[in-house]
């Protein structure tokens, strides 16, 4: 079966898609036909892998997906791509309950080419996240190790319980990852302590790094594992797609 990572968090600027990137690279390195797929409407997922938004979302249009996959740098790496258009955000963000359930059909039904696939999300707890955790098997969950990373957990977390509590759901916790990690800082030592006293092993061994690549690679079309592989971020990155694969 399909294994579908649902890369979520409802605040901004704390790694999601640079996570969503990095770990589909680092999956489809290591042998794992990977799919990417961008659900967010600024669409830095698609732009970071050198592709430009389509003009509708594939996942309003209702075609087959795999006649709106993008190739990649990587041959067993395919896109999902995502659209600005205002007018399918809308119908994305709005949807009804049922149209929803649609939209996680129609995504959950076309992945079984794939061993694993990404979703890369908006930062919000609005439908269109939901809609994206019901179509998942997994919630990976980024945090920034800064002073406000607890804020706004509690409510993320009541999300993902009321889509586990759905009939036929298969979502799981599959981890959170604590980001832009810098050891000298003592408020990195606490947001670490206080998250891991909380979630225990439920958070992933592995923290990303600041690193100046991992901002960079984007604008190269590449994951930090290709544009810089010596980088503590590369390093970072290719451990975590380790422990990803160890919790299978």
């Amino acid at each position: 079966m399909t294994r579908v990572l649902c890369i979520a968090n409802q605040k901004g600027g704390v790694g999601k898609t640079t996570t969503a990137m990095n770990l589909a690279s680092g999956l489809a390195l290591a042998g794992q036909k990977t799919l990417l797929v961008d659900v967010d409407p600024q669409c830095n997922a698609t732009t970071g892998m050198g592709h430009e938004p389509t003009e509708r979302h594939p996942l309003v249009d209702f075609r087959p997906l795999r006649e709106s996959l993008l190739e990649t740098y990587l041959p067993t790496l395919s896109l999902l791509p995502g659209a600005r258009n205002f007018q399918d955000i809308d119908a994305l963000a709005n949807s009804t309950e049922s149209q929803a359930v649609m939209v996680a059909d129609h995504l959950s039904g076309s992945l079984g080419s794939f061993d694993t696939v990404l979703i890369d999300c908006p930062p919000s707890l609005g439908p269109l996240t939901r809609t994206a955790l019901a179509s998942a098997s997994e919630v990976l969950m980024p945090i920034q190790c800064e002073y406000f990373a607890m804020e706004g957990l509690s409510q993320m977390i009541e999300v993902i319980r009321q889509v586990m509590q759905r009939p036929n759901s298969r979502l799981k916790f599959g981890g959170i990852l604590l980001t832009m990690y810098d050891p000298a800082l003592e408020l990195t030592a606490e947001v670490d302590r206080e998250v891991r006293d909380f979630f225990g092993e439920v958070v992933f061994q592995t923290v990303i790094p600041r690193d100046v690549a991992v901002s960079e690679a984007p604008s190269h079309a590449r994951s930090v594992i290709d544009y810089f592989p010596r980088s503590r971020g590369a390093r970072a990155y290719v451990e975590l797609c380790q422990e990803v694969m160890e919790r299978v």
